[in-house]
């Protein structure tokens, strides 16, 4: 059995990054826009395309990052990397949590409800937020650069 990492592309990764990046200025913008005015056609659009995305893309994301990128550097003999991969994989978890707060009440303001209570979304989205922002600067700062030299030296070993 090969201890090499699976192939991963980069650009796929910082592209979804970027992705994520989008869609929390987005819902930072649809947040302040429900407080100031409530809830219209476009708000309900954008809320239903912002509740897609983190459903599904971010969370494959996430998936990919867990089965590829974090078991080859947990496996490395590096204490202090394994300690901040064990930490990204930690904040996954906070993050899924957040969401699952999160995801029913873009589901209703998506779908014309005016039952969410303003407060406990406008602070379920900045936390959201916060956790996606600091997640994503870690894994950029340390983990994906750490991975992406693994590789290099994998690759040039043959395999």
């Amino acid at each position: 059995m090969s201890t090499a990492p699976e192939s991963v592309s980069f650009e796929t990764l910082n592209a979804c990054h970027e992705q994520i990046h989008t869609h929390l200025t987005e819902l930072a913008a649809l947040a302040r826009r429900v407080e100031a005015e409530g809830v219209d056609a476009a708000v309900q659009q954008q809320a239903g395309a912002i509740e897609a995305f983190f459903s599904g893309t971010s969370r494959q994301h996430h998936a990919e990052e867990e089965k590829i990128v974090f078991p080859p550097l947990l496996a490395g003999g590096d204490a202090a990397l394994a300690t901040a991969v064990r930490t990204l994989q930690q904040d996954h978890g906070w993050i899924e949590e957040n969401w699952l707060e999160l995801a029913p009440q873009l589901r209703a303001i998506a779908s014309g409800n005016n039952w969410i209570y303003e407060a406990e979304f406008q602070h379920d989205v900045e936390v959201f937020i916060a956790l996606c922002r600091d997640h994503i600067a870690r894994e950029e700062a340390l983990v994906y650069p750490e991975f992406k030299a693994l590789q290099a030296r994998e690759s040039g070993r043959g395999g």
